[in-house]
Protein backbone atom coordinates (compact mmCIF):
# COMPACT_ATOMS: atom_id res chain seq x y z
CA UNK A 1 0.00 0.00 0.00
CA UNK A 2 1.24 3.20 -0.73
CA UNK A 3 2.94 5.82 2.57
CA UNK A 4 1.06 8.86 0.38
CA UNK A 5 -2.10 8.95 -1.03
CA UNK A 6 -4.07 11.60 -3.16
CA UNK A 7 -7.18 11.00 -1.79
CA UNK A 8 -8.20 9.88 1.46
CA UNK A 9 -12.35 9.16 1.99
CA UNK A 10 -13.10 8.83 5.77
CA UNK A 11 -16.92 6.75 5.71
CA UNK A 12 -17.97 4.43 3.01
CA UNK A 13 -21.57 5.21 3.18
CA UNK A 14 -23.96 7.01 0.47
CA UNK A 15 -21.45 9.46 0.41
CA UNK A 16 -17.91 8.73 0.63
CA UNK A 17 -18.58 5.24 -1.36
CA UNK A 18 -20.62 7.42 -3.79
CA UNK A 19 -17.32 9.91 -4.10
CA UNK A 20 -15.01 6.95 -4.21
CA UNK A 21 -16.69 5.18 -7.01
CA UNK A 22 -17.09 8.93 -9.33
CA UNK A 23 -12.99 9.54 -9.05
CA UNK A 24 -12.03 5.91 -9.32
CA UNK A 25 -11.54 6.13 -12.92
CA UNK A 26 -9.01 8.29 -12.41
CA UNK A 27 -5.96 6.47 -11.80
CA UNK A 28 -5.39 8.56 -8.18
CA UNK A 29 -4.35 6.26 -5.63
CA UNK A 30 -7.22 6.76 -3.51
CA UNK A 31 -7.69 5.12 0.13
CA UNK A 32 -11.03 4.57 1.90
CA UNK A 33 -11.06 4.35 5.69
CA UNK A 34 -13.79 2.56 7.14
CA UNK A 35 -14.88 2.62 11.25
CA UNK A 36 -16.53 -0.64 10.01
CA UNK A 37 -16.15 -4.00 8.93
CA UNK A 38 -18.02 -6.02 5.98
CA UNK A 39 -21.59 -6.27 7.21
CA UNK A 40 -21.21 -10.65 7.36
CA UNK A 41 -23.64 -12.27 5.32
CA UNK A 42 -25.86 -15.03 7.71
CA UNK A 43 -29.43 -16.02 8.20
CA UNK A 44 -29.59 -13.13 11.08
CA UNK A 45 -29.76 -10.87 8.12
CA UNK A 46 -33.60 -11.74 7.85
CA UNK A 47 -34.24 -12.55 11.52
CA UNK A 48 -36.79 -9.58 13.12
CA UNK A 49 -35.82 -10.72 16.77
CA UNK A 50 -32.05 -10.68 15.78
CA UNK A 51 -32.35 -7.37 13.85
CA UNK A 52 -35.04 -5.42 15.97
CA UNK A 53 -34.96 -7.01 19.21
CA UNK A 54 -31.30 -7.93 19.34
CA UNK A 55 -30.23 -5.06 18.05
CA UNK A 56 -27.43 -7.06 15.95
CA UNK A 57 -26.16 -4.66 13.79
CA UNK A 58 -26.28 -1.41 15.81
CA UNK A 59 -23.02 -0.21 17.05
CA UNK A 60 -22.53 0.03 20.37
CA UNK A 61 -21.54 3.33 20.67
CA UNK A 62 -22.37 5.51 23.70
CA UNK A 63 -23.67 9.52 22.97
CA UNK A 64 -25.21 11.66 25.76
CA UNK A 65 -28.25 13.58 25.30
CA UNK A 66 -28.30 17.50 26.59
CA UNK A 67 -28.95 16.48 29.81
CA UNK A 68 -25.41 14.32 29.97
CA UNK A 69 -27.56 10.96 29.92
CA UNK A 70 -26.36 8.15 27.90
CA UNK A 71 -28.37 6.30 25.04
CA UNK A 72 -27.00 4.05 22.46
CA UNK A 73 -27.21 5.55 18.80
CA UNK A 74 -29.21 3.64 16.31
CA UNK A 75 -26.25 4.02 13.75
CA UNK A 76 -24.42 1.19 11.71
CA UNK A 77 -21.11 1.25 11.06
CA UNK A 78 -20.09 -1.20 8.02
CA UNK A 79 -18.72 -1.26 4.53
CA UNK A 80 -21.74 0.79 3.00
CA UNK A 81 -22.89 2.51 6.09
CA UNK A 82 -26.04 3.23 7.06
CA UNK A 83 -26.96 2.31 3.37
CA UNK A 84 -26.53 -1.41 4.86
CA UNK A 85 -29.49 -1.21 6.62
CA UNK A 86 -31.95 1.54 5.20
CA UNK A 87 -35.03 1.11 3.21
CA UNK A 88 -33.56 2.05 -0.18
CA UNK A 89 -36.25 4.83 -0.91
CA UNK A 90 -34.16 7.22 -3.21
CA UNK A 91 -36.13 10.18 -3.45
CA UNK A 92 -35.38 13.60 -4.70
CA UNK A 93 -36.10 16.39 -2.62
CA UNK A 94 -38.77 18.52 -4.47
CA UNK A 95 -37.59 21.79 -6.50
CA UNK A 96 -38.94 24.22 -3.49
CA UNK A 97 -37.21 22.21 -0.80
CA UNK A 98 -34.16 24.37 -2.39
CA UNK A 99 -35.41 27.57 -2.01
CA UNK A 100 -36.81 29.31 1.59
CA UNK A 101 -39.78 27.90 2.98
CA UNK A 102 -41.88 28.95 5.88
CA UNK A 103 -43.12 26.32 8.99
CA UNK A 104 -44.90 26.99 11.58
CA UNK A 105 -42.07 26.80 13.60
CA UNK A 106 -39.82 29.15 11.27
CA UNK A 107 -38.10 29.17 7.72
CA UNK A 108 -36.26 26.72 6.13
CA UNK A 109 -33.65 28.41 4.80
CA UNK A 110 -32.54 28.34 1.08
CA UNK A 111 -29.72 26.71 -0.82
CA UNK A 112 -26.69 28.04 -2.47
CA UNK A 113 -27.63 26.01 -5.45
CA UNK A 114 -30.82 25.75 -7.18
CA UNK A 115 -33.03 22.19 -8.12
CA UNK A 116 -32.38 22.94 -11.76
CA UNK A 117 -28.40 23.38 -11.15
CA UNK A 118 -28.39 19.81 -8.89
CA UNK A 119 -30.96 18.25 -11.30
CA UNK A 120 -28.25 16.59 -13.61
CA UNK A 121 -26.52 14.67 -10.40
CA UNK A 122 -29.97 13.61 -9.17
CA UNK A 123 -30.06 11.74 -12.37
CA UNK A 124 -26.36 10.23 -12.40
CA UNK A 125 -27.05 9.36 -9.07
CA UNK A 126 -30.51 7.67 -9.83
CA UNK A 127 -28.62 5.66 -12.92
CA UNK A 128 -25.84 4.39 -10.36
CA UNK A 129 -28.45 3.38 -7.35
CA UNK A 130 -30.46 1.86 -10.16
CA UNK A 131 -33.58 3.50 -8.73
CA UNK A 132 -36.84 2.14 -9.78
CA UNK A 133 -39.95 4.70 -10.46
CA UNK A 134 -42.23 5.92 -12.65
CA UNK A 135 -42.16 9.53 -13.91
CA UNK A 136 -45.30 11.90 -13.87
CA UNK A 137 -47.49 10.07 -11.16
CA UNK A 138 -46.09 12.66 -8.28
CA UNK A 139 -47.18 16.21 -9.13
CA UNK A 140 -45.01 17.73 -6.69
CA UNK A 141 -41.80 16.02 -8.74
CA UNK A 142 -39.33 18.45 -10.35
CA UNK A 143 -38.05 18.30 -13.89
CA UNK A 144 -36.02 15.36 -14.93
CA UNK A 145 -34.34 14.98 -18.04
CA UNK A 146 -33.97 11.40 -18.06
CA UNK A 147 -36.78 8.86 -17.19
CA UNK A 148 -36.08 6.30 -14.37
CA UNK A 149 -33.75 3.38 -15.20
CA UNK A 150 -35.79 0.59 -14.17
CA UNK A 151 -39.59 0.60 -13.96
CA UNK A 152 -41.57 1.08 -10.43
CA UNK A 153 -41.96 -2.46 -8.46
CA UNK A 154 -45.80 -3.14 -8.71
CA UNK A 155 -47.98 -3.04 -6.20
CA UNK A 156 -49.39 -6.18 -4.28
CA UNK A 157 -53.15 -6.70 -4.45
CA UNK A 158 -54.32 -5.31 -1.19
CA UNK A 159 -51.68 -1.90 -1.64
CA UNK A 160 -53.54 -2.06 -5.58
CA UNK A 161 -56.84 -2.39 -3.72
CA UNK A 162 -55.58 1.20 -1.42
CA UNK A 163 -53.74 2.98 -4.38
CA UNK A 164 -57.21 2.51 -6.59
CA UNK A 165 -59.29 4.05 -3.55
CA UNK A 166 -57.08 7.01 -3.31
CA UNK A 167 -56.86 8.17 -6.87
CA UNK A 168 -61.00 7.22 -7.03
CA UNK A 169 -61.26 10.11 -3.42
CA UNK A 170 -58.84 12.73 -5.74
CA UNK A 171 -55.55 11.70 -4.13
CA UNK A 172 -52.40 10.97 -6.07
CA UNK A 173 -50.36 8.52 -4.66
CA UNK A 174 -47.61 7.46 -7.14
CA UNK A 175 -45.13 4.52 -7.10
CA UNK A 176 -42.12 4.90 -4.33
CA UNK A 177 -38.78 5.37 -6.02
CA UNK A 178 -36.66 2.46 -4.70
CA UNK A 179 -33.36 1.14 -5.38
CA UNK A 180 -33.78 -2.77 -5.68
CA UNK A 181 -32.26 -4.88 -8.18
CA UNK A 182 -35.54 -6.24 -9.21
CA UNK A 183 -36.38 -6.96 -12.74
CA UNK A 184 -39.93 -7.77 -12.95
CA UNK A 185 -39.61 -9.30 -16.68
CA UNK A 186 -37.98 -12.26 -16.07
CA UNK A 187 -37.82 -12.76 -12.59
CA UNK A 188 -36.17 -15.70 -12.57
CA UNK A 189 -32.77 -13.94 -13.36
CA UNK A 190 -34.17 -11.30 -10.79
CA UNK A 191 -31.03 -10.63 -7.92
CA UNK A 192 -34.11 -9.07 -5.34
CA UNK A 193 -37.00 -11.38 -5.06
CA UNK A 194 -39.38 -8.86 -3.20
CA UNK A 195 -38.68 -10.22 0.45
CA UNK A 196 -39.95 -8.99 3.02
CA UNK A 197 -36.38 -8.51 4.67
CA UNK A 198 -35.96 -5.02 2.61
CA UNK A 199 -36.42 -2.20 4.62
CA UNK A 200 -34.21 -2.25 8.55
CA UNK A 201 -32.84 -4.99 7.54
CA UNK A 202 -29.40 -5.98 6.08
CA UNK A 203 -29.72 -7.67 2.09
CA UNK A 204 -28.51 -11.22 2.52
CA UNK A 205 -28.48 -11.61 -1.16
CA UNK A 206 -26.92 -8.38 -2.19
CA UNK A 207 -30.01 -7.15 -4.31
CA UNK A 208 -30.29 -3.71 -2.61
CA UNK A 209 -28.74 -0.74 -4.01
CA UNK A 210 -26.75 -0.16 -1.24
CA UNK A 211 -23.21 2.06 -1.38
CA UNK A 212 -21.16 -1.48 -0.87
CA UNK A 213 -22.94 -3.18 -3.51
CA UNK A 214 -23.43 -0.32 -6.17
CA UNK A 215 -20.08 1.84 -5.44
CA UNK A 216 -17.27 0.89 -3.09
CA UNK A 217 -17.08 -3.01 -4.39
CA UNK A 218 -17.18 -1.83 -7.78
CA UNK A 219 -14.37 1.01 -7.17
CA UNK A 220 -12.19 -1.76 -5.07
CA UNK A 221 -11.84 -3.61 -8.65
CA UNK A 222 -9.51 -0.70 -9.74
CA UNK A 223 -5.82 -1.04 -8.64
CA UNK A 224 -5.26 2.55 -7.50
CA UNK A 225 -8.30 2.53 -4.85
CA UNK A 226 -7.76 0.46 -1.40
CA UNK A 227 -9.72 0.10 1.66
CA UNK A 228 -9.52 -0.23 5.79
CA UNK A 229 -11.58 -1.63 7.57
CA UNK A 230 -11.99 -1.40 11.40
CA UNK A 231 -9.96 1.75 10.74
CA UNK A 232 -11.19 5.15 12.75
CA UNK A 233 -10.41 8.45 11.85
CA UNK A 234 -10.00 10.71 15.63
CA UNK A 235 -8.04 13.23 14.04
CA UNK A 236 -7.25 15.47 11.07
CA UNK A 237 -3.59 17.17 11.51
CA UNK A 238 -2.60 20.25 9.95
CA UNK A 239 0.31 22.45 9.22
CA UNK A 240 1.49 25.10 10.61
CA UNK A 241 -0.57 27.49 8.54
CA UNK A 242 -3.93 25.82 9.45
CA UNK A 243 -5.15 25.83 5.95
CA UNK A 244 -4.25 22.36 4.80
CA UNK A 245 -4.51 18.73 6.48
CA UNK A 246 -1.41 17.08 6.39
CA UNK A 247 -2.49 13.92 8.35
CA UNK A 248 -5.11 11.51 9.04
CA UNK A 249 -4.96 9.88 12.41
CA UNK A 250 -6.61 6.74 12.57
CA UNK A 251 -7.25 3.91 15.11
CA UNK A 252 -6.38 0.28 14.06
CA UNK A 253 -5.60 -2.81 15.97
CA UNK A 254 -5.19 -1.08 18.90
CA UNK A 255 -2.63 1.15 17.58
CA UNK A 256 -2.57 4.64 15.88
CA UNK A 257 -1.52 5.11 12.33
CA UNK A 258 -1.00 8.73 10.24
CA UNK A 259 -2.06 7.95 6.68
CA UNK A 260 -1.40 11.20 4.26
CA UNK A 261 -3.22 12.75 1.30
CA UNK A 262 -3.46 15.62 -1.02
CA UNK A 263 -6.80 15.72 -0.34
CA UNK A 264 -9.54 14.63 2.65
CA UNK A 265 -12.63 13.72 2.32
CA UNK A 266 -15.21 13.30 5.44
CA UNK A 267 -18.09 11.37 5.28
CA UNK A 268 -18.41 9.51 8.57
CA UNK A 269 -22.35 10.97 9.36
CA UNK A 270 -23.67 13.84 9.85
CA UNK A 271 -22.96 13.18 14.02
CA UNK A 272 -19.19 11.63 13.49
CA UNK A 273 -18.28 14.23 10.65
CA UNK A 274 -18.62 16.88 13.09
CA UNK A 275 -17.34 14.86 16.20
CA UNK A 276 -13.75 14.68 13.71
CA UNK A 277 -13.60 18.51 13.18
CA UNK A 278 -14.24 19.41 16.63
CA UNK A 279 -11.79 16.80 17.59
CA UNK A 280 -9.54 18.01 15.57
CA UNK A 281 -9.00 21.76 17.13
CA UNK A 282 -5.35 22.93 17.31
CA UNK A 283 -4.13 26.43 17.83
CA UNK A 284 -5.00 27.44 14.55
CA UNK A 285 -8.71 26.20 14.79
CA UNK A 286 -9.39 26.61 18.70
CA UNK A 287 -12.67 25.65 18.49
CA UNK A 288 -12.52 22.78 15.78
CA UNK A 289 -11.40 22.51 11.91
CA UNK A 290 -12.89 24.69 9.76
CA UNK A 291 -14.82 26.22 12.49
CA UNK A 292 -14.46 29.82 12.25
CA UNK A 293 -17.97 30.29 11.58
CA UNK A 294 -19.13 27.97 15.28
CA UNK A 295 -21.01 26.43 12.95
CA UNK A 296 -19.57 22.91 13.02
CA UNK A 297 -21.78 20.38 15.07
CA UNK A 298 -24.86 23.42 14.95
CA UNK A 299 -27.93 22.77 12.60
CA UNK A 300 -28.36 19.37 13.39
CA UNK A 301 -31.33 18.20 11.15
CA UNK A 302 -33.12 14.83 11.77
CA UNK A 303 -37.34 14.68 10.55
CA UNK A 304 -39.80 14.73 12.55
CA UNK A 305 -40.90 10.99 11.88
CA UNK A 306 -43.89 8.85 13.16
CA UNK A 307 -44.15 5.14 12.15
CA UNK A 308 -48.04 4.32 12.33
CA UNK A 309 -49.52 0.74 11.61
CA UNK A 310 -53.21 1.18 10.60
CA UNK A 311 -55.30 -2.29 11.32
CA UNK A 312 -58.25 -3.36 9.08
CA UNK A 313 -60.86 -6.45 9.24
CA UNK A 314 -59.08 -7.34 5.64
CA UNK A 315 -55.79 -9.25 5.91
CA UNK A 316 -53.24 -7.81 4.36
CA UNK A 317 -50.67 -10.17 2.76
CA UNK A 318 -48.19 -7.93 1.33
CA UNK A 319 -44.64 -9.09 1.13
CA UNK A 320 -42.93 -6.47 -0.45
CA UNK A 321 -45.53 -3.08 0.96
CA UNK A 322 -42.47 -0.09 0.24
CA UNK A 323 -44.12 0.79 -3.30
CA UNK A 324 -46.62 3.68 -2.57
CA UNK A 325 -46.10 6.89 -1.57
CA UNK A 326 -48.58 10.53 -1.05
CA UNK A 327 -47.17 13.63 -1.60
CA UNK A 328 -50.13 15.64 -1.57
CA UNK A 329 -49.92 16.94 2.32
CA UNK A 330 -46.50 18.03 1.12
CA UNK A 331 -46.85 21.76 0.70
CA UNK A 332 -49.16 24.26 2.08
CA UNK A 333 -52.58 24.93 0.28
CA UNK A 334 -55.84 24.99 0.25
CA UNK A 335 -57.17 24.75 4.36
CA UNK A 336 -53.14 24.12 4.96
CA UNK A 337 -51.74 26.93 5.91
CA UNK A 338 -47.98 24.69 6.70
CA UNK A 339 -46.24 21.68 4.61
CA UNK A 340 -46.95 18.67 6.12
CA UNK A 341 -44.75 16.48 4.74
CA UNK A 342 -44.02 12.99 2.79
CA UNK A 343 -46.24 10.01 3.82
CA UNK A 344 -45.02 6.42 2.30
CA UNK A 345 -44.94 2.76 3.23
CA UNK A 346 -42.32 1.26 5.81
CA UNK A 347 -41.72 -2.69 5.80
CA UNK A 348 -44.50 -5.19 6.23
CA UNK A 349 -45.26 -5.75 9.96
CA UNK A 350 -44.26 -9.21 11.98
CA UNK A 351 -44.40 -10.03 15.23
CA UNK A 352 -40.85 -9.95 15.96
CA UNK A 353 -40.52 -6.25 14.84
CA UNK A 354 -43.57 -5.33 16.41
CA UNK A 355 -41.96 -6.60 19.70
CA UNK A 356 -38.57 -4.74 19.04
CA UNK A 357 -39.41 -1.46 17.81
CA UNK A 358 -41.86 -0.83 20.58
CA UNK A 359 -41.50 -2.55 23.78
CA UNK A 360 -43.61 -0.07 25.82
CA UNK A 361 -46.94 -1.12 23.39
CA UNK A 362 -46.09 -4.96 23.26
CA UNK A 363 -44.47 -5.95 26.27
CA UNK A 364 -47.12 -7.80 27.86
CA UNK A 365 -48.53 -9.08 24.73
CA UNK A 366 -48.55 -12.76 23.87
CA UNK A 367 -46.55 -13.26 20.32
CA UNK A 368 -49.40 -14.95 18.94
CA UNK A 369 -51.63 -12.06 19.35
CA UNK A 370 -48.87 -10.11 17.80
CA UNK A 371 -48.66 -12.13 14.77
CA UNK A 372 -52.58 -11.67 14.36
CA UNK A 373 -52.22 -8.31 14.40
CA UNK A 374 -49.30 -8.19 11.68
CA UNK A 375 -51.18 -9.62 9.54
CA UNK A 376 -54.26 -7.48 9.48
CA UNK A 377 -51.49 -4.50 9.17
CA UNK A 378 -51.00 -1.58 6.50
CA UNK A 379 -47.76 0.46 7.78
CA UNK A 380 -47.42 3.92 6.83
CA UNK A 381 -43.91 6.08 7.30
CA UNK A 382 -44.78 9.64 7.99
CA UNK A 383 -42.16 12.33 6.91
CA UNK A 384 -42.57 16.07 8.39
CA UNK A 385 -39.30 18.73 7.64
CA UNK A 386 -37.56 19.45 10.61
CA UNK A 387 -35.60 23.04 11.13
CA UNK A 388 -31.78 23.71 11.19
CA UNK A 389 -31.67 25.47 14.31
CA UNK A 390 -28.39 26.12 16.27
CA UNK A 391 -28.64 25.09 19.32
CA UNK A 392 -30.07 21.65 17.63
CA UNK A 393 -26.34 20.55 17.60
CA UNK A 394 -23.24 17.77 18.29
CA UNK A 395 -20.83 18.57 20.99
CA UNK A 396 -17.78 17.08 22.51
CA UNK A 397 -16.40 16.38 25.65
CA UNK A 398 -13.29 16.40 27.10
CA UNK A 399 -12.85 12.81 26.15
CA UNK A 400 -14.19 13.46 22.46
CA UNK A 401 -17.87 11.80 23.04
CA UNK A 402 -20.36 13.16 21.03
CA UNK A 403 -23.46 14.92 23.00
CA UNK A 404 -26.27 15.27 21.16
CA UNK A 405 -28.57 18.52 21.58
CA UNK A 406 -32.24 18.12 19.66
CA UNK A 407 -35.51 19.29 20.02
CA UNK A 408 -37.67 18.27 17.25
CA UNK A 409 -39.82 21.25 15.53
CA UNK A 410 -43.13 21.30 13.64
CA UNK A 411 -44.70 19.51 16.00
CA UNK A 412 -47.87 20.89 14.72
CA UNK A 413 -47.07 19.85 11.10
CA UNK A 414 -46.43 16.58 12.48
CA UNK A 415 -49.75 15.96 13.83
CA UNK A 416 -51.60 17.48 10.83
CA UNK A 417 -49.96 14.76 8.88
CA UNK A 418 -50.83 12.15 11.12
CA UNK A 419 -54.65 13.74 11.05
CA UNK A 420 -54.64 13.96 7.14
CA UNK A 421 -53.55 9.48 6.77
CA UNK A 422 -56.18 8.63 9.35
CA UNK A 423 -58.72 10.86 7.18
CA UNK A 424 -57.32 9.39 4.08
CA UNK A 425 -57.53 5.91 5.74
CA UNK A 426 -61.31 5.82 6.67
CA UNK A 427 -61.83 7.05 2.81
CA UNK A 428 -60.38 3.69 1.58
CA UNK A 429 -62.03 1.25 3.65
CA UNK A 430 -59.56 1.12 6.40
CA UNK A 431 -63.10 1.90 9.01
CA UNK A 432 -66.65 1.00 8.05
CA UNK A 433 -68.85 4.18 7.71
CA UNK A 434 -65.96 6.35 9.01
CA UNK A 435 -66.03 4.85 12.64
CA UNK A 436 -62.90 5.16 14.00
CA UNK A 437 -63.99 2.74 16.74
CA UNK A 438 -63.31 0.36 14.36
CA UNK A 439 -59.91 0.65 13.74
CA UNK A 440 -56.99 0.36 15.28
CA UNK A 441 -54.28 3.10 15.84
CA UNK A 442 -50.31 2.57 16.74
CA UNK A 443 -48.26 5.42 16.22
CA UNK A 444 -44.55 5.36 17.15
CA UNK A 445 -42.96 8.49 17.36
CA UNK A 446 -38.78 7.92 16.51
CA UNK A 447 -36.49 8.63 19.17
CA UNK A 448 -33.27 11.01 19.04
CA UNK A 449 -31.35 7.52 19.28
CA UNK A 450 -32.81 6.69 15.48
CA UNK A 451 -30.82 8.87 13.87
CA UNK A 452 -30.84 7.53 10.17
CA UNK A 453 -31.56 11.09 8.68
CA UNK A 454 -29.45 12.67 10.61
CA UNK A 455 -28.05 15.71 8.45
CA UNK A 456 -26.78 19.83 8.64
CA UNK A 457 -24.32 19.57 10.93
CA UNK A 458 -21.14 21.23 8.74
CA UNK A 459 -23.44 22.75 6.08
CA UNK A 460 -22.71 24.81 2.28
CA UNK A 461 -23.36 27.77 1.87
CA UNK A 462 -21.56 30.93 -0.36
CA UNK A 463 -20.88 33.13 3.13
CA UNK A 464 -18.02 32.09 5.75
CA UNK A 465 -19.71 33.26 8.33
CA UNK A 466 -22.70 31.29 8.28
CA UNK A 467 -21.16 28.22 6.86
CA UNK A 468 -18.46 25.63 6.96
CA UNK A 469 -18.19 24.66 3.52
CA UNK A 470 -18.30 26.23 0.07
CA UNK A 471 -20.22 25.66 -2.71
CA UNK A 472 -18.11 22.43 -3.72
CA UNK A 473 -18.23 21.13 -0.42
CA UNK A 474 -15.03 22.15 0.26
CA UNK A 475 -14.30 23.85 3.96
CA UNK A 476 -13.97 27.68 3.57
CA UNK A 477 -10.64 27.91 6.00
CA UNK A 478 -8.70 24.83 4.40
CA UNK A 479 -7.71 24.36 1.00
CA UNK A 480 -7.36 20.59 0.93
CA UNK A 481 -10.94 19.55 3.22
CA UNK A 482 -13.96 18.35 1.65
CA UNK A 483 -16.83 16.97 3.46
CA UNK A 484 -19.93 15.08 1.63
CA UNK A 485 -22.11 13.04 3.97
CA UNK A 486 -25.26 14.88 4.77
CA UNK A 487 -23.62 16.98 6.95
CA UNK A 488 -23.73 20.19 4.31
CA UNK A 489 -27.48 20.08 4.27
CA UNK A 490 -28.98 23.67 4.90
CA UNK A 491 -32.22 22.09 5.47
CA UNK A 492 -33.74 18.37 4.53
CA UNK A 493 -36.94 18.78 2.92
CA UNK A 494 -39.82 16.07 4.05
CA UNK A 495 -38.24 13.23 1.99
CA UNK A 496 -35.04 10.59 2.56
CA UNK A 497 -31.89 11.98 2.46
CA UNK A 498 -29.76 9.24 0.97
CA UNK A 499 -30.47 10.23 -2.92
CA UNK A 500 -29.20 13.85 -2.44
CA UNK A 501 -26.49 12.67 -0.72
CA UNK A 502 -24.91 10.45 -3.41
CA UNK A 503 -26.43 13.03 -6.01
CA UNK A 504 -23.80 15.58 -4.06
CA UNK A 505 -21.14 12.84 -4.13
CA UNK A 506 -21.19 12.76 -7.68
CA UNK A 507 -21.36 15.99 -7.93
CA UNK A 508 -17.99 16.98 -5.88
CA UNK A 509 -16.17 13.90 -7.27
CA UNK A 510 -16.70 15.64 -10.74
CA UNK A 511 -15.47 18.45 -9.47
CA UNK A 512 -12.54 16.55 -7.48
CA UNK A 513 -11.39 14.41 -10.78
CA UNK A 514 -11.40 18.37 -12.65
CA UNK A 515 -8.94 19.38 -9.38
CA UNK A 516 -6.55 16.01 -9.71
CA UNK A 517 -6.23 16.25 -13.69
Amino acid sequence: MPEHFDVIIIGTGAGGGTLAHTIASSGKRILLLERGDWLPREMDNWSPDKVFIDGKYISKDTWYDSDGAAFQPQVHYFVGGATKLYGAALYRLRPADFGEVQHVDGVSPAWPIGYDEFEPWYSKAEDLYQVHGTRGEDPTEGPYSQPYPAPAPSHEPRLQEISDALKAKGYHPFSAPCGILLDESDRSRSHCMRCAWCDGYPCLVHAKADAEVMAVRPSLESPNVFLLTNATATRLDTDPTGRTVTGVVVERAGGQEVFQADIVVVAAGASNSAKLLLNSANDQHPTGLANGSDQVGRNYMFHNCKAVVSLSKEPNNTVFQKTLGINDFYFAGGDRKWPLGNIQMVGKSNAGAMKGEEPKLTLLAPHFSLEEVAQHAVDWWLTTEDLPRPENRVTTDGDGNIHLAYEATNNEEADGLYKELRTILNHVGMADHHVLSKNFYMSMNVPVAGCAHQAGTVRFGDDPATSVLDINCKAHELDNLYVVDTSFFPSIGAVNPALTAMANAIRVGEHLNERLA
